[in-house]
């Protein structure tokens, strides 16, 4: 039997419910898995002290693919071929127009990091879980595939893998059959660093005129927080009171 094979069986007994044996493991529907619940070392454990979120001047945005190509690199999705409708995403630019005024804006759009979060709420298995610190992510060995969250999410912020992978990062696995999206980087924060497309972004504008921000937002020292409270922030879809960790200026 071929690895992919017993990949797929395995998925099949875990909908019938094989999985349950797993160790502390406890099923339901937004549920975090305690075997995955801190991605941190050991001496540096996850806790709701701190919030991650990522500030966005939509007016420095000048529509370039730099943060995009940054984020594929860091996750290795620019190693397989696909067609535009199967291509994952991590973060895309959108090109917005005003009918009124004719104004074009361009907007980086990545998983937004919800406090409440859809795909979490939908998820069968607790595959999509939010961390205590609020970085929203999947767990690709118990994704099932049935890409609830891709349906809840209102962002279209999730993708599915089609095909098989290729030159895989080990900070960042994927798998055939499994749904991914923005995890914010969430092996560079546990180590300190940046998110790859805030680098890349600012590395564009140049360190002293910033269009991206990443901090934490409990923080008010930090520079995401002195940001907000002085320029302000929105979010998009606002109205559906999910308080998103990404935030956009110039909206």
């Amino acid at each position: 039997m071929t690895t992919e094979n017993k990949i797929d069986v395995y998925r099949r007994n875990f909908v019938g419910g094989a999985a349950a044996a797993v160790a502390g493991v406890a099923i339901a529907p937004g549920v975090i898995l305690n075997s995955v619940a801190h991605a941190k070392p050991a001496d540096k454990p996850v806790d709701n002290s701190v919030r991650w979120g990522i500030l966005i001047d939509a007016n420095k945005c000048d529509g370039c693919s730099d943060c995009v190509e940054a984020c594929n690199e860091e996750h290795g999705l620019n190693h397989i071929k696909s067609r535009d409708t199967q291509k994952t995403q991590y973060i895309r630019v959108v090109n917005l127009r005003d009918k009124a005024t004719g104004h074009e804006q361009a907007l980086p759009v990545m998983c937004q990091h919800c406090e409440t979060a859809p795909c979490v709420d939908v998820c069968p298995t607790g595959a999509s879980m939010r961390r205590e610190d609020g970085i929203v992510k999947v767990d690709m060995h118990i994704c099932i595939g049935c890409r609830y969250c891709m349906m809840a999410c209102p962002y279209k912020a999730r993708s599915f893998v089609h095909e098989a992978l290729t030159e895989q990062r080990a900070h960042s696995p994927r798998g055939k059959g499994c749904v991914e999206s923005c995890n914010m980087c969430v092996h560079r924060v546990d180590n300190d660093m940046e998110p790859a497309c805030v680098v890349a972004c600012n590395k564009h504008h140049g360190e002293e005129e910033p269009a991206m921000f990443f901090g934490d937002l409990y923080d008010e020292n930090s520079e995401i927080s002195q940001q907000l409270k002085k320029f302000g922030g929105k979010q998009i879809r606002a109205d559906l009171g999910l308080n998103t960790g990404v935030r956009y200026r110039g909206l």
